[in-house]
């Protein structure tokens, strides 16, 4: 497979994990009415700009869009990862808003919202860590 297709998939697949992540996360609020926290609105703002950024990078077959995507999508991962730890552990936010409350959790895996976030989160970490080592550095 020759760079700038390569450079497509990659960023294909990275676009799709924004895109399923966003619309998971409108369907949240929008489909079962549950109200973000403050810890999910700084992920959302992390992640909604990445579906738009990857989209075109992809389209344009960009690997250099590595240098902007991966420090928002490690951010998100740690916001993620620390909001999992919160709901995990305890029983009151510190932030002032209901960020250790379990809204929703998965009845087949037992997932709740910022897990699925983390998930989201790490695969695009690795994807865009990928580009970075297989694609962009040759």
């Amino acid at each position: 497979m020759n760079r700038a297709a390569e450079t497509t998939a990659w960023l294909s697949v990275a676009t799709l994990v924004a895109t399923i992540a966003t619309g998971g996360s409108l369907w949240f609020s929008l489909g079962l009415g549950l109200t973000p926290c403050d810890l999910c609105w700084y992920q959302r703002i992390l992640m909604y700009p990445l579906v738009v950024v990857l989209g075109v990078a992809a389209g344009e077959r960009r690997p250099a869009v590595v240098r902007t995507a991966l420090p928002l999508a490690a951010l998100g991962t740690a916001l993620a990862a620390y909001h999992s730890f919160l709901q995990a552990t305890q029983t009151e936010c510190t932030l002032g808003g209901p960020c250790a409350t379990v809204q929703w959790q998965s009845p087949a895996i037992g997932f709740r919202i910022p897990n699925l976030s983390l998930v989201a989160f790490g695969l695009l970490v690795a994807l865009l860590a990928g580009v970075w080592v297989r694609i962009g550095r040759r």
